[in-house]
């Protein structure tokens, strides 16, 4: 007796292409979140458009396509940096006197960068950015704007007053400062004085005490 093998018929299951797989908008944001991941693992040096295209499964023309360089994938990146720092750097009005208020921005400052190393130090090499991108412009300028705000506060001068000499170089100093101890600190340049001391310790009690030191309460 004749038999007859029966075999099911398989699905007829289109390939899609991978910018098919996302939506109107979302691949841009793939993008983004890929070269973030990748800064956040291996730091600016280890970033690359090809293995940001390939994080988010599409082709390595596609970040040049969406971006028009590295510099610009890159920029959208250091737009998300001085976003989180300008949270880190939002201090309630009531939480403090202007001074307290800018010791506090100042650990927020390094809080942030010690968080977000990849981030941090991105945002501010201008060689790897684009220097014609008026929202990172507008976002660093919305960051830097909150500690004018406090030593604005800390001077009782009127928002709409110009900064005097004596307060630009507060404003500076305060910057210089904080940057300063993160870039150490990311480094490790602060095992010297600070033998095996953790990121909680330096953001606690070394830095608050710095801090103090340069602007004491009244």
């Amino acid at each position: 007796m004749n038999t007859v093998k029966m075999t099911q018929a398989k699905p007829n299951r289109r390939k899609t292409s991978p910018v098919e797989r996302y939506h109107h908008g979302d691949l841009k944001t793939a993008l983004i979140e890929a070269a973030d991941r990748i800064l956040a693992e291996h730091g600016v040096a280890g970033f690359s458009l090809r293995e940001a295209a390939r994080r988010a499964g599409v082709s390595p023309a596609a970040p040049a396509h969406h971006f028009g360089s590295a510099a610009g994938l890159l920029s959208e990146v250091a737009i998300l940096g001085f976003e989180e720092l300008a949270h880190c750097l939002d201090v309630d009005p009531a939480a403090g006197t202007p001074t307290q208020r800018m010791r506090m921005q100042g650990v927020g400052y390094v809080r942030f960068a010690l968080t977000y190393p990849g981030r941090f130090h991105l945002m501010f090499r201008h060689d790897l950015l684009s220097p014609d991108h008026a929202a990172l412009q507008a976002a660093g300028d919305r960051t830097l704007m909150q500690l004018e705000q406090t030593i604005r506060a800390m001077r009782s001068l009127p928002p709409q007053q110009p900064l005097d000499a004596s307060a630009r170089a507060e404003l500076l100093a305060a910057w210089s400062m904080v940057h300063g101890f993160a870039h150490l600190a990311l480094d490790g340049k602060l095992a010297q004085l600070h033998a095996d001391a953790p990121s909680s310790d330096l953001l606690s009690e070394v830095l608050p005490k710095m801090l103090e030191n340069r602007w004491p309460d009244a």
